[in-house]
């Protein structure tokens, strides 16, 4: 959770050069969860959402979005739960991830054909 919370700040630091008027600023924390949304004048916007789910995980929501100096929308929707952090939607997409090399594959298929005898 601190590392969503980080990434929302540094987004704001990295447009604070600009001068930009806040537009909406909410926040809500209990001891269920927390939500917090906000937008500025110069196309930044996040919200996130996190839940308390039987007093034990956590699980967050939340959406980003803001103009790169180029001009292009840039936004990402995430979702972080027990399975990790997960990209639900990126604009512009995220790149497709390189494939496994060959190596680790034969050391992966040995691994499981070899397991360790305790």
């Amino acid at each position: 959770m601190k590392f969503f919370v980080l990434f929302a700040c540094l987004l704001a630091v990295a447009f604070a050069n600009e001068d930009a008027d806040v537009l909406r600023s909410e926040s809500e924390v209990n001891p269920e969860g927390f939500k917090y949304a906000y937008e500025f004048s110069n196309s930044i916007k996040a919200e996130q959402q996190g839940d308390l789910k039987d007093g034990e995980e956590w699980v967050v929501k939340g959406d980003s979005s803001y103009t790169s100096p180029e001009g292009e929308p840039i936004s990402i929707s995430y979702l972080a739960d027990a399975n990790g952090y997960q990209v639900i939607s990126a604009n512009p997409p995220l790149p497709t991830p390189p494939p496994i090399p060959e190596a680790i594959l034969k050391a992966i298929a040995y691994i499981e054909a070899h397991p360790s005898q305790e």
